[in-house]
């Protein structure tokens, strides 16, 4: 039987898992919660039947739930999980899995003592590109690893669709560093091994509340450098941003780019793989919950845990913390 899903957060993210479960199917798409009025009115205009809870803690208590998916602000995953903890639910959590490291500490010991099902939701870890990577890896194919690359460039931030969501635009919750360079901490951390940050700076605008505009760090993950460079500004055009993760090999390079393209190069010119996948994004998401459904039934399925989120959430805070002197 499908399992019966409520939603903590109705915003942008929450609005897009509801309409990818509805559209893949595989789950019942119980009910939600949000503060928003207008937020839940769009989430009921998503998936008729879809009934809005009175307070999240009755949704979370609901005894028809199987699953919580929390995709609220970061600040307040944990208080929802811990819920989702005591009342016997799997867990769904957007990352990052939060911005305090002592209390994403205690949810992760809380979760791990009571055995709940959980996992995050790192994106790249369901995508097909990801999983060329981590073959070629394995066969040799792109030789010993000599670098890796990360660079993330938004004309704007938030992007346009993330407006709504207004807490992303500020340090104690958003910025580009915890919204998008997590996920690539997170590919790091699966392809390579646990990263430590080596050195690092971050501007910031000189108000107390806007998040970062730059950022430069130098991590290193089981002996392989790997440089990040991230910024904000520029000409107001989505075309214009830069979204690249790049695999220095000695026999290849691998880049993943544009999210969910990649393309490699052996010497002879850059040549595009997946071809065969007509929408890679959706296909990420198609493969995403997939998985989900694996996890629920005790299957493998290679969704990242709280603690591997913890870790990327290590890195993040650590760079976030080395402010760029004035």
């Amino acid at each position: 039987m499908d399992p019966t899903v409520g939603f903590i957060g109705l915003g942008v993210m929450g609005q897009r898992m509801l309409g990818n479960m509805n559209t893949f199917g595989g789950f019942i798409l119980h009910a939600g919660w949000d503060p928003d009025p207008a937020a839940c009115r769009q989430a009921q205009a998503l998936v008729p039947g879809f009934s809005i809870a009175e307070d999240p803690f009755a949704l979370i208590n609901d005894p028809a739930l199987d699953l919580v998916y929390i995709a609220c602000p970061p600040a307040h995953h944990k208080i929802y999980a811990m819920a989702a903890i005591a009342a016997g639910k799997a867990i769904y959590c957007e990352k990052p899995l939060g911005i305090d490291l002592s209390e994403s500490q205690g949810l992760v010991d809380a979760v791990e003592a009571a055995g709940n099902k959980h996992c995050v939701n790192f994106s790249l870890a369901s995508a097909a590109a990801v999983e060329c990577m981590e073959s070629a890896l394995a066969d040799g194919s792109i030789g010993a690893v000599q670098a890796v690359d990360i660079h993330l460039h938004f004309s704007t931030w938030p992007r346009d669709w993330q407006v709504p969501a207004a807490w992303l635009s500020e340090r104690a919750e958003g910025g580009f560093v915890r919204e998008t360079f997590s996920h690539y901490a997170y590919l790091c951390q699966r392809l390579f091994g646990p990263v430590t940050v080596k050195s690092a700076t971050t501007r910031y605008p000189d108000d107390a509340v806007s998040a970062e505009t730059q950022c430069l760090a130098a991590l290193d993950c089981a002996g392989i450098p790997i440089s990040f460079m991230g910024g904000t500004g520029g000409i107001h055009s989505s075309g214009a941003d830069k979204v690249a993760f790049t695999i220095w090999g000695a026999k290849a390079v691998y880049r993943l780019y544009d999210w969910n393209r990649l393309r490699t190069n052996s010497g002879d010119g850059w040549t595009e793989q997946l071809t065969d996948i007509a929408d890679l994004r959706e296909e990420g998401y198609r493969r995403a919950l997939i998985n989900v459904g694996r996890l629920l039934r005790d299957e493998a399925h290679g969704l990242p845990d709280f603690r591997a989120a913890l870790a990327v959430q290590t890195v993040v805070e650590d760079i976030l913390s080395r402010r760029q002197a004035k």
